[in-house]
């Protein structure tokens, strides 16, 4: 790439486990989810959004559906430890293998 080439990096995100005691359920369409993963994306200006994502509770080949993540402060530290823990882990890559 040439010095007057711009590189877009459209995309950030990470995946993350909910510890089994922030986990919470949430209803779509009459159906209960458990909530068990955050996407968190890092925007443009810098700032996170996250959501969450779960499978039906009663088990089965329901879709994994995501969910708004409640304005809990456990939630959003978080989402905050994550996106920390994921920017030393990018500042310590080692290239392509």
């Amino acid at each position: 790439m040439s010095e007057d080439e711009a590189l877009v990096v459209s995309a950030m995100a990470i995946n993350v486990t909910i510890p089994e005691a922030l986990r919470w359920t949430d209803t779509r369409r009459g159906q209960e989810f458990r909530l068990d993963t955050l996407n968190v994306r890092m925007l443009p200006d810098g700032h996170l959004a996250a959501k969450a994502y779960g499978r039906p509770v009663e088990g089965g080949r329901g879709a994994y559906v995501s969910f708004t993540v409640p304005d809990r402060p456990e939630l959003a530290a978080l989402v905050t430890s994550a996106a920390d823990r994921a920017a030393e882990r990018w500042a310590g890559h080692q290239g392509l293998g």
